[in-house]
């Protein structure tokens, strides 16, 4: 009986080094690694995003400002000046 006993903790503690092993292992090729996205690239996405953002939002602003807005300020003023 305690021959399993220390068979058991025996594996156990060769399963937790093999877990910390292999966790060190991924983390050092993820800092040593220098394949993947540079900070160039992902400045341009970001830029790039920003632009299509404000595009988006001015053109949703001519839109609303002309078309939208001026109906809306019309018939807010024709049930108001109802003489009755």
């Amino acid at each position: 009986m305690k021959k399993m006993f220390k068979n058991i903790a025996k594996s156990a503690k060769s399963a937790a080094i093999n877990c910390q092993t292999s966790i060190a292992a991924f983390h050092r090729r993820a800092v040593c690694g220098n394949a993947g996205e540079g900070y160039i690239d992902t400045a341009v996405k970001v830029l790039i995003a920003v632009v299509l953002g404000a595009l988006v939002l001015a053109g949703l602003y001519a839109v609303l400002n002309d078309t939208v807005m001026p109906t809306v300020t019309q018939r807010i003023q024709e049930m108001f000046d109802y003489a009755g």
